[in-house]
């Protein structure tokens, strides 16, 4: 059986779509994959490092106005779906399935006029447009949050929960802070603003760190993202902090290992995508969400505002996001441990752990009908 997965740009694509596979995986060990990202995504890093076979191809989303750019873009979008054909003509899936960013719709689009059922997993409570596209034409739809369900047809739509990785589940708090040499026994702060990174919580951390540097209580975890971390590391050291001299905080570029930190996470501070937002109610570790404002529609603030009206989190604006509003939000937290009890129980309410076997059997059931 072949099955073709495509979905890229940013981890909260890559990583659903890699812990599908491993559950179809499990199912059907003789499965053949076939996972197709665009050639400038985080994808043609990571899923090579997976041992998964890997396509690539060249096209970019469109801007949201009119410009000579888009031009070229759709350009590159007519080749995209003409070199999506031949992709699925060679491969011949059984079914495809797509986890969202620009780079699925030219192969769900040629997977569907080549008659190959298709699968949309949509992770946010608002769909992308993209996912909202597709859905026209799917075979079935996995909505990650309950919310999502009414954007899509009700016939074929249904509400999985948003895949995990399995490793979210097993990491130890021990195990965890052993691989970044901290200490399992003190309250730890996870920071992460995405697979890119987030300026604004990296520059509100920085005084929030130097801080930090002069009590030992609390540990922090800070990662900046790539492009943010030489940056972040020099206004640390210009605010009098030596990270070197001050085991308990940590500043780290990326992180390969999340399912390790976060098992060690008392609060974290996060973006609010719908991958993270599933791994923390797995975890039921409550948080800080900090919604990037640029995202499709405004959805990363709708997934925020739905996890916060269940009681798990505390949503600041990143136009509100400041050393002091990050530092307030964090010490209420810390000190309060009835509401931080009762925060990590509403996120544990929302975890669907099975999501990934769900999926997977639901992909394998289409094409099988199909």
């Amino acid at each position: 059986m072949n099955i073709i997965v495509s979905g890229g740009g940013t981890g909260g694509h890559i990583y659903p779509a890699l812990t599908i596979i491993r559950a179809i995986q499990r199912c059907e060990p003789s499965v053949r994959i076939l996972y197709v990202g665009g050639k400038n995504g985080l994808e043609a890093d990571i899923v090579p490092r997976e041992g998964i076979d890997f396509v690539a191809m060249d096209l970019a989303g469109f801007q949201r106005n009119l410009s000579l750019a888009n031009i070229g873009r759709a350009w590159r979008a007519l080749r995209a779906v003409a070199r999506a054909r031949g992709i699925v003509q060679a491969f011949q899936p059984a079914v495809a399935i797509g986890t969202g960013g620009y780079v699925a719709g030219p192969i769900l689009l040629a997977a569907s006029l080549a008659g190959v059922p298709t699968l949309v997993q949509e992770q946010n409570v608002f769909a992308g447009v993209t996912n909202r596209i597709l859905a026209k034409f799917a075979t079935a739809i996995a909505v990650g949050m309950e919310d999502a369900q009414s954007v899509f047809p009700k016939e074929k739509t249904y509400v999985t929960g948003n895949p995990i990785r399995p490793e979210v589940l097993t990491a130890t708090r021990e195990a965890g802070a052993k691989a970044f040499g901290l200490d399992p026994a003190k309250k730890t702060v996870l920071v992460s603003g995405g697979s890119r990174g987030a300026r604004s919580i990296n520059r509100a951390m920085v005084e929030v760190i130097a801080h930090a540097a002069e009590q030992t209580a609390v540990q922090y975890l800070h990662v900046t993202g790539a492009d943010e971390y030489e940056d972040t590391l020099a206004r640390i050291q210009r605010a009098g902090v030596r990270l070197e001299e001050h085991p308990h905080l940590r500043v780290l570029p990326y992180l390969y290992n999340m399912p390790e930190a976060m098992a060690m996470t008392d609060v974290a501070v996060f973006r609010a995508g719908a991958t993270g937002l599933a791994e923390l109610a797995a975890r039921g570790v409550p948080a800080i969400l900090i919604p990037y404002p640029y995202a499709a529609e405004n959805h990363q603030e709708k997934n925020a505002r739905a996890v916060e009206a269940a009681g798990a989190a505390e949503v600041i604006l990143n136009r509100d996001v400041s050393p002091a509003a990050l530092e307030g939000a964090l010490h209420a937290l810390l000190t309060d441990d009835v509401r931080r009890a009762a925060m990590a129980a509403a996120m544990k309410r929302l975890g669907k752990p099975e999501a990934a076997e769900e999926i997977a059997a639901l992909a394998l059931r289409i094409c099988k009908e199909g």
